[in-house]
Protein backbone atom coordinates (compact mmCIF):
# COMPACT_ATOMS: atom_id res chain seq x y z
CA UNK A 1 0.00 0.00 0.00
CA UNK A 2 1.27 3.03 -1.05
CA UNK A 3 1.06 6.29 1.45
CA UNK A 4 0.24 8.34 -1.75
CA UNK A 5 -3.44 6.35 -2.10
CA UNK A 6 -4.37 7.91 1.56
CA UNK A 7 -2.80 8.94 4.07
CA UNK A 8 -4.59 7.71 7.30
CA UNK A 9 -6.14 10.34 9.92
CA UNK A 10 -5.89 10.31 13.45
CA UNK A 11 -4.28 6.65 12.84
CA UNK A 12 -2.80 6.48 16.32
CA UNK A 13 -5.57 8.10 18.53
CA UNK A 14 -8.25 5.95 16.42
CA UNK A 15 -6.31 2.52 17.41
CA UNK A 16 -6.11 3.49 20.74
CA UNK A 17 -9.88 4.39 21.50
CA UNK A 18 -11.07 1.25 20.06
CA UNK A 19 -9.59 -0.52 22.28
CA UNK A 20 -8.76 -3.57 19.84
CA UNK A 21 -9.15 -6.95 21.87
CA UNK A 22 -6.85 -9.41 20.14
CA UNK A 23 -8.73 -12.11 19.47
CA UNK A 24 -11.61 -9.93 18.35
CA UNK A 25 -13.62 -9.21 15.66
CA UNK A 26 -13.11 -5.78 13.64
CA UNK A 27 -14.91 -4.06 10.64
CA UNK A 28 -13.37 -1.20 8.80
CA UNK A 29 -15.88 0.00 6.82
CA UNK A 30 -13.73 2.36 4.56
CA UNK A 31 -10.68 0.14 3.57
CA UNK A 32 -9.40 2.61 1.00
CA UNK A 33 -5.61 2.69 1.54
CA UNK A 34 -5.55 0.10 3.83
CA UNK A 35 -3.19 2.47 6.71
CA UNK A 36 -6.10 1.97 9.15
CA UNK A 37 -6.91 -2.21 8.72
CA UNK A 38 -2.60 -2.36 9.06
CA UNK A 39 -3.01 -0.98 11.80
CA UNK A 40 -5.50 -2.75 13.33
CA UNK A 41 -4.01 -6.37 12.01
CA UNK A 42 -0.76 -5.23 14.03
CA UNK A 43 -2.78 -4.91 17.39
CA UNK A 44 -4.61 -8.25 16.32
CA UNK A 45 -3.44 -11.71 17.29
CA UNK A 46 -3.69 -15.28 15.66
CA UNK A 47 -7.52 -15.54 16.68
CA UNK A 48 -8.88 -11.72 15.72
CA UNK A 49 -10.85 -11.19 12.65
CA UNK A 50 -11.42 -8.10 10.10
CA UNK A 51 -13.46 -6.99 7.93
CA UNK A 52 -12.87 -4.61 5.46
CA UNK A 53 -15.34 -2.42 2.98
CA UNK A 54 -15.04 -0.55 -0.08
CA UNK A 55 -17.36 0.16 -2.68
CA UNK A 56 -14.39 1.13 -5.43
CA UNK A 57 -12.87 -1.64 -7.26
CA UNK A 58 -9.53 -0.33 -7.07
CA UNK A 59 -8.90 -0.69 -3.42
CA UNK A 60 -8.25 -4.19 -3.92
CA UNK A 61 -4.61 -3.27 -4.74
CA UNK A 62 -4.31 -2.35 -1.02
CA UNK A 63 -5.48 -5.71 0.38
CA UNK A 64 -2.84 -7.14 2.54
CA UNK A 65 -2.18 -10.78 2.27
CA UNK A 66 -3.27 -11.51 5.98
CA UNK A 67 -5.31 -15.00 6.68
CA UNK A 68 -7.30 -12.65 9.61
CA UNK A 69 -8.37 -9.68 6.65
CA UNK A 70 -11.41 -10.22 4.36
CA UNK A 71 -12.27 -7.59 1.95
CA UNK A 72 -15.79 -7.21 1.14
CA UNK A 73 -16.72 -5.09 -2.08
CA UNK A 74 -19.48 -3.26 -1.28
CA UNK A 75 -21.17 -0.27 0.21
CA UNK A 76 -21.10 -0.01 4.07
CA UNK A 77 -25.02 0.97 3.94
CA UNK A 78 -25.30 -2.76 3.57
CA UNK A 79 -23.11 -3.61 6.07
CA UNK A 80 -24.99 -5.86 8.38
CA UNK A 81 -26.50 -7.98 5.01
CA UNK A 82 -23.04 -8.10 4.06
CA UNK A 83 -21.77 -9.67 7.12
CA UNK A 84 -24.73 -11.93 7.42
CA UNK A 85 -23.80 -13.27 4.29
CA UNK A 86 -20.49 -14.24 5.78
CA UNK A 87 -21.32 -15.76 8.65
CA UNK A 88 -20.61 -13.06 11.05
CA UNK A 89 -23.50 -11.41 13.30
CA UNK A 90 -21.88 -9.71 15.82
CA UNK A 91 -18.21 -7.69 16.25
CA UNK A 92 -16.48 -6.29 18.76
CA UNK A 93 -15.46 -2.42 16.80
CA UNK A 94 -16.53 -1.01 13.87
CA UNK A 95 -14.78 2.11 12.13
CA UNK A 96 -15.81 4.62 9.14
CA UNK A 97 -13.18 6.98 8.04
CA UNK A 98 -15.38 9.12 5.73
CA UNK A 99 -15.16 11.14 3.18
CA UNK A 100 -13.09 11.28 0.15
CA UNK A 101 -9.35 9.68 -0.02
CA UNK A 102 -6.48 11.67 -1.16
CA UNK A 103 -6.19 8.99 -4.10
CA UNK A 104 -9.70 10.28 -5.30
CA UNK A 105 -8.69 14.17 -5.13
CA UNK A 106 -5.32 12.82 -6.90
CA UNK A 107 -7.16 11.13 -9.60
CA UNK A 108 -8.34 13.51 -11.93
CA UNK A 109 -10.60 11.44 -14.05
CA UNK A 110 -12.40 10.77 -11.39
CA UNK A 111 -13.89 13.70 -11.51
CA UNK A 112 -13.81 15.13 -7.50
CA UNK A 113 -11.70 18.10 -7.71
CA UNK A 114 -11.94 21.29 -9.22
CA UNK A 115 -8.01 21.51 -9.45
CA UNK A 116 -8.04 19.94 -12.42
CA UNK A 117 -10.37 20.10 -15.88
CA UNK A 118 -12.11 16.34 -15.64
CA UNK A 119 -15.26 14.89 -16.77
CA UNK A 120 -17.72 15.71 -13.94
CA UNK A 121 -18.17 12.20 -12.57
CA UNK A 122 -17.74 12.15 -9.19
CA UNK A 123 -18.52 8.28 -8.52
CA UNK A 124 -17.14 6.32 -5.73
CA UNK A 125 -18.40 3.37 -7.68
CA UNK A 126 -17.84 3.42 -11.22
CA UNK A 127 -20.65 1.00 -11.79
CA UNK A 128 -22.88 3.66 -10.42
CA UNK A 129 -25.64 5.06 -12.71
CA UNK A 130 -25.80 8.33 -11.43
CA UNK A 131 -22.95 11.52 -12.02
CA UNK A 132 -22.50 14.75 -10.96
CA UNK A 133 -22.95 15.67 -15.11
CA UNK A 134 -26.33 14.82 -15.09
CA UNK A 135 -27.14 16.07 -10.93
CA UNK A 136 -25.75 19.45 -12.92
CA UNK A 137 -27.59 19.38 -15.97
CA UNK A 138 -30.77 17.46 -15.20
CA UNK A 139 -31.94 18.37 -11.65
CA UNK A 140 -34.87 20.85 -11.63
CA UNK A 141 -33.68 24.37 -10.00
CA UNK A 142 -35.86 23.53 -6.64
CA UNK A 143 -33.75 20.27 -5.89
CA UNK A 144 -30.49 21.49 -6.78
CA UNK A 145 -31.08 24.53 -4.36
CA UNK A 146 -31.72 22.02 -1.58
CA UNK A 147 -28.66 20.21 -2.69
CA UNK A 148 -26.71 23.08 -2.53
CA UNK A 149 -28.17 24.50 0.79
CA UNK A 150 -28.18 20.78 2.39
CA UNK A 151 -25.19 19.36 1.68
CA UNK A 152 -22.85 22.66 0.50
CA UNK A 153 -24.22 24.85 3.68
CA UNK A 154 -24.32 28.09 1.28
CA UNK A 155 -26.12 31.06 2.41
CA UNK A 156 -27.86 31.71 -1.06
CA UNK A 157 -28.07 28.16 -3.15
CA UNK A 158 -30.96 29.72 -5.49
CA UNK A 159 -27.90 32.03 -7.14
CA UNK A 160 -25.77 29.19 -7.76
CA UNK A 161 -28.25 27.16 -8.66
CA UNK A 162 -29.91 29.67 -11.17
CA UNK A 163 -26.52 30.45 -12.75
CA UNK A 164 -26.24 26.57 -13.69
CA UNK A 165 -29.59 26.34 -15.12
CA UNK A 166 -29.30 29.42 -16.88
CA UNK A 167 -25.43 28.28 -18.69
CA UNK A 168 -27.21 24.51 -19.35
CA UNK A 169 -29.79 26.10 -21.46
CA UNK A 170 -26.66 27.20 -24.01
CA UNK A 171 -25.07 23.47 -23.53
CA UNK A 172 -24.76 20.66 -20.90
CA UNK A 173 -22.60 21.42 -18.34
CA UNK A 174 -19.87 17.99 -19.15
CA UNK A 175 -16.34 19.07 -16.76
CA UNK A 176 -15.26 20.25 -13.69
CA UNK A 177 -13.57 23.32 -15.71
CA UNK A 178 -16.99 24.31 -17.14
CA UNK A 179 -19.02 23.97 -13.94
CA UNK A 180 -16.16 26.46 -11.94
CA UNK A 181 -16.10 28.82 -14.98
CA UNK A 182 -20.36 28.90 -14.39
CA UNK A 183 -19.84 29.47 -11.09
CA UNK A 184 -17.15 31.96 -11.32
CA UNK A 185 -18.74 35.19 -11.23
CA UNK A 186 -20.26 34.47 -7.74
CA UNK A 187 -16.93 32.92 -6.43
CA UNK A 188 -15.80 34.79 -3.46
CA UNK A 189 -11.62 35.97 -4.31
CA UNK A 190 -11.26 35.75 -0.90
CA UNK A 191 -12.69 32.59 0.08
CA UNK A 192 -12.44 31.05 -3.73
CA UNK A 193 -10.51 27.15 -2.32
CA UNK A 194 -13.39 26.76 0.35
CA UNK A 195 -16.10 27.97 -1.69
CA UNK A 196 -15.42 25.54 -4.79
CA UNK A 197 -14.88 22.68 -2.07
CA UNK A 198 -18.13 23.23 -1.06
CA UNK A 199 -19.65 23.17 -4.19
CA UNK A 200 -18.14 19.88 -5.04
CA UNK A 201 -18.83 18.22 -1.56
CA UNK A 202 -22.67 19.08 -2.34
CA UNK A 203 -22.67 17.52 -5.75
CA UNK A 204 -20.84 14.39 -4.47
CA UNK A 205 -22.84 13.87 -1.66
CA UNK A 206 -25.94 13.87 -3.49
CA UNK A 207 -23.95 11.19 -6.48
CA UNK A 208 -22.96 9.13 -3.58
CA UNK A 209 -25.67 9.13 -1.09
CA UNK A 210 -23.23 9.88 1.36
CA UNK A 211 -26.14 10.88 3.95
CA UNK A 212 -28.02 8.17 3.70
CA UNK A 213 -25.38 5.73 3.80
CA UNK A 214 -23.90 7.09 6.81
CA UNK A 215 -27.42 6.86 8.58
CA UNK A 216 -27.91 3.02 7.42
CA UNK A 217 -24.44 2.12 8.57
CA UNK A 218 -25.09 4.12 11.88
CA UNK A 219 -27.72 2.51 12.59
CA UNK A 220 -26.71 -1.08 11.87
CA UNK A 221 -23.62 -0.92 13.78
CA UNK A 222 -25.67 -0.58 16.86
CA UNK A 223 -27.25 -3.71 16.03
CA UNK A 224 -24.11 -5.54 14.52
CA UNK A 225 -21.74 -4.27 18.01
CA UNK A 226 -21.49 -6.86 21.01
CA UNK A 227 -22.27 -4.85 24.59
CA UNK A 228 -19.28 -3.41 25.22
CA UNK A 229 -17.97 -3.01 21.33
CA UNK A 230 -16.89 0.36 20.37
CA UNK A 231 -17.56 2.55 17.27
CA UNK A 232 -15.36 5.03 16.23
CA UNK A 233 -16.24 7.48 13.05
CA UNK A 234 -13.65 10.24 11.55
CA UNK A 235 -15.83 12.81 9.84
CA UNK A 236 -14.50 15.95 7.85
CA UNK A 237 -17.64 18.23 7.27
CA UNK A 238 -20.23 19.64 9.78
CA UNK A 239 -22.87 17.92 8.07
CA UNK A 240 -21.63 14.18 9.05
CA UNK A 241 -20.11 15.04 12.67
CA UNK A 242 -23.82 16.29 13.48
CA UNK A 243 -25.27 12.92 12.52
CA UNK A 244 -22.30 11.63 14.24
CA UNK A 245 -22.43 13.47 17.42
CA UNK A 246 -26.14 12.90 17.39
CA UNK A 247 -26.21 9.22 17.12
CA UNK A 248 -23.74 8.66 19.53
CA UNK A 249 -25.46 10.90 22.13
CA UNK A 250 -29.15 9.43 21.77
CA UNK A 251 -29.52 6.44 19.26
CA UNK A 252 -31.10 8.71 16.95
CA UNK A 253 -30.11 11.47 14.45
CA UNK A 254 -32.27 14.01 16.58
CA UNK A 255 -30.36 14.16 19.43
CA UNK A 256 -32.94 13.72 21.66
CA UNK A 257 -32.88 10.85 24.17
CA UNK A 258 -35.59 8.88 25.47
CA UNK A 259 -36.05 9.36 28.75
CA UNK A 260 -37.09 6.28 31.56
CA UNK A 261 -39.91 6.37 33.89
CA UNK A 262 -37.67 8.51 36.65
CA UNK A 263 -36.87 10.95 33.72
CA UNK A 264 -33.38 9.89 33.04
CA UNK A 265 -31.78 10.14 29.60
CA UNK A 266 -31.96 6.46 28.04
CA UNK A 267 -29.05 6.07 25.71
CA UNK A 268 -27.41 2.41 23.75
CA UNK A 269 -24.41 4.69 24.14
CA UNK A 270 -21.55 5.24 26.56
CA UNK A 271 -19.56 8.22 25.22
CA UNK A 272 -16.21 7.46 25.03
CA UNK A 273 -14.38 10.62 23.60
CA UNK A 274 -16.16 13.89 25.24
CA UNK A 275 -15.02 16.19 23.28
CA UNK A 276 -14.06 15.19 19.03
CA UNK A 277 -10.47 14.33 18.54
CA UNK A 278 -8.40 16.45 16.32
CA UNK A 279 -5.71 15.96 14.51
CA UNK A 280 -2.27 17.90 16.42
CA UNK A 281 -0.42 20.60 14.34
CA UNK A 282 2.12 18.06 13.59
CA UNK A 283 -0.36 16.15 11.63
CA UNK A 284 -2.26 18.56 9.79
CA UNK A 285 1.38 20.04 8.97
CA UNK A 286 2.26 16.43 7.65
CA UNK A 287 -1.49 16.41 6.15
CA UNK A 288 -2.96 19.38 5.41
CA UNK A 289 -6.46 16.99 3.85
CA UNK A 290 -6.92 16.30 7.98
CA UNK A 291 -6.75 19.92 9.48
CA UNK A 292 -11.07 19.35 9.06
CA UNK A 293 -11.21 15.66 10.78
CA UNK A 294 -13.35 15.04 13.43
CA UNK A 295 -12.89 11.16 15.31
CA UNK A 296 -15.87 10.37 17.80
CA UNK A 297 -16.16 7.25 19.66
CA UNK A 298 -19.07 5.15 21.84
CA UNK A 299 -19.02 2.38 23.33
CA UNK A 300 -22.83 0.17 23.58
CA UNK A 301 -23.99 0.04 26.68
CA UNK A 302 -23.54 -4.20 28.51
CA UNK A 303 -26.50 -5.50 29.00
Amino acid sequence: MSESYHIPVLLRETIELLDIRPGGTYVDLTFGGGGHSRAILERLGPEGRLWGFDQDRETRANVPDDRRFRFIEGNFRFMRGLLREAGVTQVDGVLADLGVSSHHFDSAARGFSFRADAPLDMRMNRAGKLTAAQVVNDYETGRLIEILRDYGEFDKPHKIAGRIVEARRSAPITTTGELVGVARPLIPRADENRWLSRLFQALRIEVNGEMEALRMALEQSLRVLRPGGRLAVISYHSLEDRLVKNFMRAGNFEGRAEKDFYGRASTPWETVTRKPVVPTLEETGRNPRSRSAKLRVASKWSE
